[in-house]
């Protein structure tokens, strides 16, 4: 099964806001498929911007920061038919349009969860399931893929 992670899940991985989510964070990472876990590129354009500006580390950390997440996992590119959808879903939806282009990259590379804790969970878009991994109440698909 193919996921997509949200900016918030490396936010917290990269130990930004909150002791508990980072090691919830890590602990989910550690145990993802690293060849069939996902990194929209919009997700890595955000992670740069939330460690520079609100975590306060030099452009050059948050660079090194963005490489070794590309180097863990592979990227989605935002295609034009990407943001395509991504306006359809701002506008239909109610969706951000970065928020947007996120979930419409994960559907492109054919992922069933998105991890995410800024859209709202249970919400599914062209097969894509979007799943709060910090909720008490535990995804069964999240579950069984973290068991597997």
């Amino acid at each position: 099964m193919r996921v997509a992670l949200d900016t918030n899940i490396l936010v917290y991985a990269e130990g930004i806001n909150d002791a508990a989510k980072q090691k919830t964070a890590l602990q989910i990472i550690e145990r993802l498929p690293e060849d069939s876990t996902f990194l929209p590129v919009q997700v890595l354009g955000e992670l740069f911007r939330v460690l520079v500006g609100k975590a306060g580390r030099t452009p050059e950390r948050a660079r090194a920061a963005i490489l070794s997440w590309q180097d863990v996992f592979p990227l989605i590119e935002t295609s034009p038919a990407v943001m395509l959808a991504a306006t359809d879903l701002a506008v239909h939806h109610d969706l951000g349009i970065w928020d947007a282009v996120v979930l419409s990259a994960a559907a492109a590379a054919g992922c069933r969860l998105l991890l995410s804790e800024d859209l709202h969970s249970g919400f599914t878009w062209n097969g894509v399931t979007v799943t709060n991994p910090f909720s008490r109440e535990k995804d069964e698909l999240l579950t069984a893929l973290l068991d597997a």
